[in-house]
């Protein structure tokens, strides 16, 4: 029985302290989300206060900047409101006193013929120094500045910039920037260049070109570069443009020449579809004009030059008066680029319509006024979708692969998502090989008839 007894004691006391723990675990987990909710409601309270004074302090910033407007605008309609009142005095004092009037009508006459005497004085003498030192008319595009002093510079921040390349930069460059050419053919103009550079440092005569081949084909891209490769100025000119002359083309033959020799380096003439006008003389439509302005060309191209290389394209080279053909001494062909070379241009024009398209230069004034264009996101599109690309364009010019590519930006831009995929690519080069294939039966047919 004591036992038993001592047992149950144990049992109520257990029972006891387990109940106390029970009470004290309760009563701490009740303090605990006491303490959590006073936290909260802390937390809540202290971002409402924040957010009532950061109201009231925007009020009072709005309030500022009103009134700061409203002031700025008083005191500006009080200035014009002044100068207005100045101005009307002004008129009402010169209207009134006959005078002032006439002092003011004669100083108005004399300051509008000061300035119209100004400006065409100064037109007559510009024209007249534009037609001793300017450019000549025929000059499409050029190397050196419409004038002997344009351009000096940049002229000689690039000197500079070559000095600290050592010079060599010439010498070491490869390729032809956007002109694939057939590697002989490459290799060819760069013999050329070379060769070109050299007649200049010896002071030998030039020998003059004659590039011809399919429209399209880079002949005035490689000619720009063939001059910079040599050292040499570069002029461009279209035989088109003679014809309008009319009596005038011997004149501006003769002043075009006289132009090309004052260049210190060297001018490389190009004149672009020289068929135009260098053509048979005994051609019966060709009209007295023509034949006096290649005549004068044939004169001025008589011995051989050490200030000139004179650079033509034709894509008929039959047409060309013997003589003309006479004066020539390299004839390159420019071929119709092969398969590799196809795939050489649609990367490059890939890279520059579509990877590169959208991308800008930075700078303060053009990210604040121009609108950022979106870019072209390319997908899936491989070496092999390009290879077969080109692969189909079997007798593209580089220039025709130039607009492909240039419709194929222009497909982009007209989808909503702005992403080129092999669907949409495949999709444009159908539609070119197409309408090239639909010109040559075209071209084909006007040969047949």
């Amino acid at each position: 029985m004591q036992e038993d007894s001592a047992l149950r004691q144990e049992a109520a006391r257990r029972a006891t302290e387990e109940q106390i723990q029970a009470q004290r675990r309760q009563t701490e987990r009740e303090k605990a989300e006491i303490e959590r909710e006073t936290i909260r409601v802390r937390a809540m309270a202290e971002a409402e206060g924040r957010a009532h004074e950061a109201k009231l302090a925007e009020d009072v910033n709005r309030r500022i900047l009103v009134d700061r407007a409203n002031a700025e605008r008083e005191k500006w309609v009080a200035a014009i409101n002044t100068t207005f009142d100045h101005i009307g005095g002004g008129f009402r004092a010169i209207l009134t006193d006959q005078n002032k009037l006439v002092v003011a009508v004669g100083g108005v006459t004399a300051l509008a013929a000061g300035i119209y005497t100004t400006r065409e004085g100064a037109r007559v003498v510009w024209s007249y120094v534009d037609r001793i030192l300017g450019q000549p008319s025929l000059i499409r595009e050029s190397s050196r500045g419409k004038y002997p002093w344009s351009g000096f510079f940049s002229r000689a921040m690039s000197t500079l910039s070559k000095g600290a390349n050592g010079g060599s930069a010439t010498k070491s460059e490869k390729g032809f920037g956007d002109v694939i050419l057939h590697p002989s053919l490459e290799k060819r103009i760069q013999q050329l260049a070379n060769a070109t550079a050299n007649t200049k440092s010896h002071q030998a005569p030039f020998r003059n070109m004659l590039f011809y081949g399919p429209p399209g084909t880079g002949k005035t891209m490689v000619a720009r570069e063939l001059a910079r490769r040599s050292g040499l100025d570069y002029a461009l000119m279209t035989g088109g443009d003679v014809a309008p002359l009319g009596s005038q083309a011997v004149t501006k033959i003769h002043q075009l020449f006289d132009w090309s020799k004052k260049s210190r380096k060297g001018l490389l003439l190009f004149i672009d579809e020289a068929d135009a006008f260098l053509c048979e003389r005994n051609k019966t439509y060709m009209s007295e004009a023509q034949r006096s302005a290649l005549n004068a060309l044939l004169f001025r191209t008589g011995d051989q030059s050490k200030d000139i290389v004179l650079a033509l394209a034709t894509n008929r080279p039959g047409d060309l008066d013997s003589a003309v053909a006479d004066r020539i001494d390299e004839v390159i062909e420019f071929p119709l680029p092969g398969e590799g070379e196809r795939f050489k241009l649609i990367k490059l024009y890939l890279e520059r319509y579509i990877a590169q398209a959208g991308e800008r230069k930075p700078g303060f004034f053009s990210s604040l006024f121009k609108k950022q264009q979106q870019k072209i996101e390319i997908k899936g599109l491989t070496d092999d979708i390009l290879r077969e690309a080109a692969a189909r364009t079997e007798g593209f010019s580089g220039r025709e692969i130039a607009k492909l590519m240039a419709s194929v930006q222009a497909a982009v831009y007209g989808s909503e998502d702005c992403v080129l995929d092999p669907n949409l690519f495949h999709e444009v080069v159908d539609y070119k090989v197409a309408e090239h294939q639909q010109r040559k039966k075209l071209a084909a047919a006007e040969g047949d008839k």
